[in-house]
């Protein structure tokens, strides 16, 4: 069944798809352009641990202010993100 693409580039995952890989809410779902199409690896959240210190060597100092905040969440996000790939 084709979807139509939102306003803000977001789709749906089909019932039925999100049913039999377990897709649920808080799942990351990776995105990568291969040739002329995008293939989406979904992840199941690894843990409910707390993730103090995730960011750390992203960080330069004890503090995150504003960009520097964006630019190391981004970093640990594409660190992960290479980590899970095939």
């Amino acid at each position: 069944m084709p979807y139509i693409v939102g306003s803000k580039g977001q789709i749906v995952i089909a019932k039925d798809i999100r049913e039999k890989l377990g897709v649920e809410s808080g799942w990351v779902a990776v995105q990568r352009l291969v040739d002329d199409h995008v293939e989406i690896y979904l992840f199941p959240p690894e843990h409910d641990d707390s993730l103090k210190g995730t960011l750390k060597k992203h960080l330069k100092g004890k503090a995150a202010p504003g960009e520097e905040w964006d630019k190391a969440r981004r970093a640990a996000w594409d660190e992960a993100a290479r980590e899970k790939m095939p």
